[in-house]
């Protein structure tokens, strides 16, 4: 081994050490959606990357569990926080007490308004513009349904402006009616369908877009639909979800905003170890919003709108196979990425 090598080992043996007894809490919301689990695949890969070690808790869509577990996260050692988060008011007690630990709080892809968090997502409002664009898309005129996400996530309302940002020329003018408007506790897809069951009763099944806020959300809705033997109306989500994705390509689906999870586990991970050292994170920038328009360290990664024709993207990049994309689509109705 020669001197350069020798120094280099070193110093990745000290970098791994000074990380070694370093643990990472992460609290999950609602870990059962699929999204979750692929995000906490990149947070623990990256943190056994920088020597840190992962443990976590699902709150299982309760605020008050959550409360709990990031209780049992500090009494496991937890040096730095990553908090998606149920409800970020409900979440607040949680967070006084890191702050006296001198604990670091990341607030994951969900806002916490309060001083000190710092605050990793996509750019929702983004989102919401590129769903309610690509159904425009498909549909620049009619009766539209607005599926939004849970009254506890700072994100439903985040995306709901994005949308409203796309529509307002045409709702302005009148082209487009908006004729339900829900949010969807939890999330749940059960909850969504049930909310749009609702609405096409009011309205008689005349329904011409539906711009639902996730591809859960979107789910509940294209079961709806189903249900009631309604075809044609363009749909949106946003997450990637395979489920999702495979309804893209069977035409059910129009949209699902693709926000690769792996970068923002992976991204968030770091944060958390540069935190919890001191150190800045690169590429965070001041952002003031949310309900108490607090300024908040951030960062914001971009997302990208996938329909059926850039399916590919998703297949190259190894977040779906081609089988599990293109299964049950009519050979002759197949978009490129399934031929």
């Amino acid at each position: 081994m020669n001197f350069k090598h020798a120094l280099l080992t070193a110093a990745l043996l000290s970098s791994a050490a000074a990380h070694a007894q370093l643990v990472v809490g992460v609290s999950w919301s609602n870990f059962q959606e699929e999204r979750w689990k692929t995000d906490e695949a990149a947070i623990k890969a990256e943190l056994a990357k920088r020597g840190a070690t992962y443990v976590s808790a699902d709150a299982g869509g309760s605020p008050e569990k959550q409360l709990a577990d990031v209780d049992g996260l500090i009494a496991k050692g937890a040096k730095a926080l990553i908090v998606l988060a149920m409800d970020k008011d409900a979440i607040v007690p949680a967070l006084a007490k890191a702050k006296q630990r001198n604990i670091p709080v990341i607030a994951y892809d969900r806002l916490i308004d309060q001083p000190g968090v710092y605050y990793i997502t996509f750019d929702n409002k983004e989102v919401g513009r590129m769903q309610a664009r690509a159904v425009f898309s498909v549909k620049p005129a009619g009766n539209y349904v607005m599926i939004k996400g849970s009254p506890t996530d700072p994100n439903a309302d985040f995306l709901r402006e994005g949308q409203q940002e796309a529509l307002a020329q045409a709702i302005g003018s009148g082209a487009i009616k908006i004729v339900g408007e829900e949010y969807t506790e939890g999330w749940k897809p059960e909850v969504a369908q049930k909310n749009m069951e609702q609405i096409l009763t009011r309205n008689g099944n005349k329904v011409d877009a539906v711009v639902a806020s996730n591809d859960g959300t979107a789910g509940g809705v294209v079961a709806a639909l189903s249900a009631r033997g309604i075809s044609g109306v363009p749909v949106s989500g946003q997450d990637g979800d395979q489920a999702a994705l495979n309804r893209v390509a069977l035409g059910t689906q129009t949209v699902s905003v693709w926000k690769d999870s792996r970068d923002l586990g992976r991204e968030a991970a770091d944060a958390a170890i540069d935190l919890a050292g001191g150190k800045p994170v690169p590429g965070t920038v001041k952002w003031t919003g949310g309900e108490h328009k607090v300024t908040l360290n951030s960062k914001f990664l971009k997302p990208v709108a996938i329909t059926r024709a850039n399916l590919e993207t998703v297949v190259k990049a190894g977040w779906i196979t081609k089988d599990n994309l293109c299964r049950g689509v009519d050979a002759a109705k197949a978009p490129a990425a399934c031929k």
